[in-house]
C-alpha cells in the first residue's frame, strides 16, 4: 500500500483538497466522505491514480509551475499547487485562475488542469474511497 506520506508535496496538497472539497452536508448525498475521512481510507487504486495525475500534471507543465513558485507576487507552494490542481480539473470556484498568480501563469496551468476532467470521490461498500 501506498504511504501518503511518502508522497511528493504537490501530491499530498492534492489528495488533501480532494478529501476536504468532498465532505458532504448529509448522509443523503451519498458521498460518504466526512471531516474524519482519511489518506489511508483511499483505495490502492484510487490513490494510484491520483498520484499518476499528479505526477503526470507535473512533467507536463514544469515550466509553468517553475514560475508560479518562483512568482514575487505571492507566496505559492508546491502544496498550494496541488489544491489548486485539484480544484481547477474538478472545477470548484477556485484554483490557479482565481488571480494568486500571475495571469499568464494561471490561465497555462487552468488550461492544463481543466484536460483532466472532473473526479467525485464516494465511499465504496468496503469503506475505502473510490473515485468516480
Amino acid at each position: 500500500m501506498t504511504d501518503f506520506r511518502n508522497l511528493d508535496t504537490f501530491t499530498r496538497g492534492y489528495i488533501e483538497c480532494a478529501l476536504w472539497s468532498s465532505v458532504g452536508d448529509s448522509d443523503d448525498e451519498g458521498l460518504g466522505i466526512t471531516d474524519s475521512t482519511v489518506p489511508e481510507d483511499i483505495s490502492e487504486e484510487c490513490l494510484k491514480q491520483m498520484v499518476a495525475d499528479c505526477a503526470k500534471f507535473q512533467a507536463e507543465n514544469e515550466d509553468a509551475l517553475n514560475l508560479a513558485y518562483l512568482s514575487e507576487s505571492v507566496i505559492y507552494s508546491e502544496s498550494r499547487a496541488g489544491h489548486d490542481f485539484w480544484l481547477t480539473r474538478c472545477g470548484h470556484g477556485a484554483g490557479f485562475w482565481d488571480g494568486d498568480l500571475p495571469e499568464e501563469v494561471g490561465e497555462v496551468l487552468t488550461d492544463a488542469a481543466k484536460k483532466y476532467g472532473n473526479i467525485d470521490l464516494y465511499r465504496g461498500d468496503d469503506g475505502f474511497v473510490y473515485g468516480a
